[in-house]
């Protein structure tokens, strides 16, 4: 970076925050106009219409900054930046006119493979590349799913960040901290009570960038160490894994829109913010282990990390069963 790098920090976090907000406001002037109002039903889990499509403004600094870091880091980055913009633009397309879950899920895949060949370009080890093509279809639906709740996919996604920029270095770290502004940005409009959801331009970008900033950075950290990057995505990850296999299990439409997932379940016994409160505070849990196991023996890290997950899905399976969730 040609400048130092406090001052560099200080300049993408308030110039990413800043393109964030603006973006979000204009979106959700635009969806009011155009009456993109997310409508609630039987499988939402929101009581009013809402506008959706504010994510734009994460996908437009994710873009930016995959831009500046193939400037300066490589053209993988735009390769990688190519995948960010299929993504944004089949959820913009569907935040307009739906699309069947299908073609969705494609292009997602197609942005997938950009995002391994970009790795494997920069001489990550093919696991690390393959991982990263599967890392974002998964991580693009999971957040699909949770921005019905108010606050909850960025607040998560903001956590995971976070963590994301403490633990790795270099052009990582630039990624992870522009797209926890990004998200800092969108937050005043989506919690405690949501103005506009991300829509699937946002959600999609979210979840794409959550699997570029991870990929990358399991590219940069011993492979033994990779489990502590996940730990702060816990909740989301136990909850939405658990959730489709007992939709598989019970022979179910698994890729259709449903209200079956655990934060779905207390939302509508408790409200909105106390279970984004709550979330928050599950992946704050696994924030702070990966901080206590960053400088811990291997084994030792990856054995406390699977207890974590363990317990997180014994958690869930008590409060499914015990009937606390349900609405």
């Amino acid at each position: 970076m040609p400048w130092s790098e406090p001052a560099a920090i200080a300049a993408l976090a308030a110039g990413s925050l800043l393109l964030s907000v603006l973006c979000t406001r204009w979106a959700w002037g635009h969806a009011r106009r155009r009456g993109l109002l997310d409508v609630p039903g039987e499988r939402r889990s929101h009581a009013l219409p809402t506008p959706r499509g504010g994510g734009i403004g994460i996908a437009a600094v994710g873009l930016v900054i995959f831009g500046l870091l193939g400037f300066w880091d490589g053209p993988a980055w735009v390769l990688a930046g190519a995948g960010l913009l299929l993504v944004a633009a089949v959820g913009w397309w569907d935040d307009h006119r739906p699309l069947p879950a299908w073609s969705r899920l494609l292009v997602h895949v197609l942005a997938g493979g950009c995002q391994a060949v970009a790795l494997a370009w920069q001489g990550a080890p093919v696991p690390v590349a393959v991982v990263a093509g599967l890392l974002v279809p998964i991580l693009v639906n999971i957040w699909n799913f949770i921005d019905g709740i108010d606050g909850i996919a960025v607040t998560q996604a903001l956590l995971w960040t976070m963590a994301l920029a403490w633990l790795t270095t270099g052009p990582t770290r630039w990624l992870a901290i522009g797209l926890a502004a990004a998200c800092a940005g969108f937050l005043p409009f989506n919690f405690p009570k949501a103005r506009i959801f991300l829509g699937d331009v946002g959600s999609g970008a979210l979840g794409y960038l959550l699997a570029s900033t991870t990929a990358a950075a399991m590219a940069v950290v011993p492979l033994e160490r990779a489990p502590l990057l996940f730990l702060p995505a816990s909740a989301c990850l136990v909850d939405a894994s658990l959730t489709l296999a007992r939709r598989m299990a019970r022979g179910e439409r698994w890729w259709q829109p449903h209200v079956q997932h655990l934060y779905q379940r207390l939302a509508r016994r408790f409200g909105h913010p106390p279970v984004t409160l709550g979330y928050a505070g599950w992946a704050a849990s696994g924030v702070g282990l990966a901080w206590v196991l960053r400088d811990a023996g291997a084994t030792v890290a990856s054995c406390l990390a699977m207890a974590f997950a363990v317990l997180s899905a014994m958690a869930w399976a008590y409060l499914q069963r015990d009937g606390k969730g349900a609405g």
